[in-house]
């Protein structure tokens, strides 16, 4: 049973997932126009693709940060371009992989501390070196966050901080409210890659 308050922004957030996942993973594509699109799986080349100088990107661990950033966030052997504030401005354009990582990271945090170990930090994302296992671990992150949705009552729903993800407003607002913002970065970052996808195709 799915509650009844949350019911429109969990239809909303399964929409933009699907779309999402169909954009990087294929074979066909919504092309939002009625019509299915053929489209291959998302490659490493476009996964990694700097289509202006001095990007933010996910990067080995031992190459360092890349133009600007200071440290690269997550654990394992990449991580992703960051700096303490205050953050660099203008702020530097980001990869595909880049926003994906962000993406699933924000995801996979918030699930954990909505229903899980309510423990899980920057330090403890796995941040992916190449595409498959980044869209694989997004769509963990995504199902992670549906499950957790599926637990909340009305009460949950108006707690303010029932969230304790510690990066974000979570520990100031409703928690109706996180949910909302999570469908937006869903929808936003989503355009954001679809549009990374069309440009790479077409780049020359």
């Amino acid at each position: 049973m799915i509650p009844p308050r949350p019911a429109p922004l969990l239809d909303q957030f399964d929409f933009a997932r699907e779309r999402l996942t169909g954009r990087m993973a294929g074979p066909v594509m919504d092309s939002g126009g009625g019509t299915d699109t053929r489209v291959g799986p998302l490659t490493d080349e476009e996964y990694f693709w700097e289509p202006v100088p001095g990007c933010w990107s996910v990067r080995r661990r031992s190459d360092g940060p890349g133009p600007r950033a200071t440290v690269l966030e997550g654990q394992g052997d990449w991580g992703r371009d960051s700096a303490a504030y205050p953050h660099p401005w203008p702020p530097p354009f980001t990869t595909l992989a880049w926003r994906l990582s962000h993406l699933t990271e924000l995801l996979t945090l918030r699930a954990d501390h909505t229903a899980g170990s309510h423990t899980l930090t920057r330090d403890d994302h796995s941040v992916r070196g190449d595409a498959a296992s980044a869209v694989a671990a997004f769509d963990a992150g995504a199902e992670a966050w549906r499950k957790a949705l599926l637990s909340v009552d009305d009460t949950a729903l108006d707690t303010v901080g029932y969230c304790t993800c510690p990066h974000g407003s979570d520990g100031q607002e409703p928690f109706i409210d996180i949910v909302w913002w999570v469908n937006q970065e869903v929808l936003h970052h989503g355009a954001e890659i679809a549009m990374l996808r069309d440009l790479y195709r077409e780049r020359g």
